[in-house]
């Protein structure tokens, strides 16, 4: 390989990690301890909140009036096209299913949802409206019987009027005004008289993501996830202008969020790396100060000499969002491996799927791509496995079974086959 780095980043997407995971930590511990009223310190030391924690009927009618006709229309067609989604893929699920396996030996398989998830809407920086639609809309296709979410509180309200609006669209049971690490304990440990969550879903900051990865264990999560990422695969074919803005418009996430590029095309290459710069002087202050500091410390240009040595490369860095801007999109949908989402050609780009053309933008980050997908129906869904068998099936079972156990020296285990081989009359 002769890749050349024409920009390479300072930062990677975990630096900082440690003294995140101490104050998150900290805060944890104290909230297991305390619960709700160490939540609602931390509330009010972090979001400047003391109204009520749990969403009301009432409140949830008033925050949908504040929300205009046009907002509720885009909500609700982004609600079709994920509930949509998330439906198709649920059929594309194996079944329920019983098979034979030898004589007399049954085993299954039983699909079964979790009974309770808990759903993280950012709210911070920005009001992810489309994030309720993304955690909620499966859950509720899934089938599970109690969804719980929580988003930050915007102001002496709570949470953000369209967020609330759209939660409780998809199908939210319940709605708490909580933002960060005391959303995440709360749901974890069934605070506010709500049952403890089986599995906890959503994209947040990394104080979120830090928190859902150590209460992993007590709950089940979707992912470990970090800032967010883009990657653009670009050849000579592609639009300069059309990459340089894709990239800036994930940049303004935050002072975190990855932004790569992988090109043959030197010309490419030179002109984002020029453009970039001045289309984030363009934004306004919040999304311009967030994208400064990300292109200038995580923003990477890698030039490379040919398209396979760019899946390679991109397959190493596993993106959470990866565009394909260039020829002969088939062979890259067959080639590419590793990735949280996929989006082929100019037409599309990483602002729909996070928004609303009907594919999750809750996705892996840090390279999680390797190993796993993003948000899906089946995320929500338990592969459970049974077996019955025969008492004729125990002479082969059985005997295999204790022969197994004492090459092993589990003495113990064995006894299990051989009291079962006596009493049926089987001969060891």
């Amino acid at each position: 390989m002769a890749i050349k780095y024409l920009k390479k980043a300072i930062k990677n997407p975990s630096t900082d990690d440690n003294k995140t995971r101490e104050i998150v930590q900290n805060i944890l511990n104290d909230i297991e301890k305390r619960r709700e009223e160490a939540i609602k310190e931390v509330t009010k030391k972090f979001d400047n909140y003391e109204g009520e924690v749990i969403v009301s009927k009432e409140k949830i009618e008033e925050a949908s009036k504040k929300v205009s006709q046009k907002t509720k229309d885009d909500v609700q067609f982004a609600h079709e096209r994920v509930r949509k989604f998330a439906e198709h893929q649920l059929k594309s699920m194996n079944n329920n299913f019983e098979v034979e396996l030898s004589d007399g030996l049954y085993a299954g398989q039983r699909l079964i949802p979790v009974d309770t998830a808990g759903c993280y809407i950012p709210g911070g920086r920005y009001a992810h409206i489309s994030s309720a639609v993304m955690a909620i809309t499966p859950a509720k296709v899934a089938g599970v019987k109690t969804i719980i979410c929580a988003s930050p509180p915007k102001d002496v309200n709570g949470a953000n009027a369209g967020i609330i609006y759209a939660a409780n669209l998809c199908g939210a049971d319940v709605i708490l005004n909580l933002g960060g690490i005391a959303a995440i304990a709360s749901m974890t440990y069934g605070c506010f008289n709500n049952p403890p969550v089986d599995f906890l879903v959503g994209a947040g900051n990394q104080y979120v993501a830090e928190a859902k990865r150590i209460v992993y264990g007590k709950v089940g999560i979707d992912q470990f996830a970090g800032p967010t990422e883009i990657a653009i695969i670009a050849d000579k074919s592609a639009d300069k202008e059309i990459v340089a803005v894709d990239i800036v418009g994930q940049a303004e996430h935050g002072y975190n969020s990855p932004g790569w590029l992988f090109t043959t095309d030197k010309s490419v290459a030179d002109y984002v790396i020029k453009r970039i710069p001045e289309l984030i002087k363009e934004l306004p202050e919040l999304p311009r100060i967030s994208a400064e500091a990300a292109w200038k410390d995580y923003g990477e240009v890698v030039l490379c000499d040919s398209n396979e040595e760019m899946a390679i490369v991109s397959d190493k860095y596993a993106s959470e969002h990866l565009e394909v801007h260039a020829e002969n999109l088939d062979w890259w949908l067959k080639r590419l491996r590793n990735y949280g989402s996929l989006f082929l050609g100019e037409e599309t780009t990483v602002a729909y799927g996070d928004k609303c053309s009907g594919t999750n933008h809750i996705l892996p980050t840090k390279g999680g791509g390797r190993y796993t997908g993003g948000l899906f129906v089946g995320k929500f869904i338990k592969t459970l496995t049974f077996q019955r068998m025969s008492r004729d099936a125990n002479k082969v079972v059985g005997a295999t079974a204790a022969r197994l156990a004492r090459a092993e020296g589990m003495e113990a285990h064995a006894r299990t086959a051989d009291i079962r081989l006596k009493k049926y009359g089987h001969s060891k």
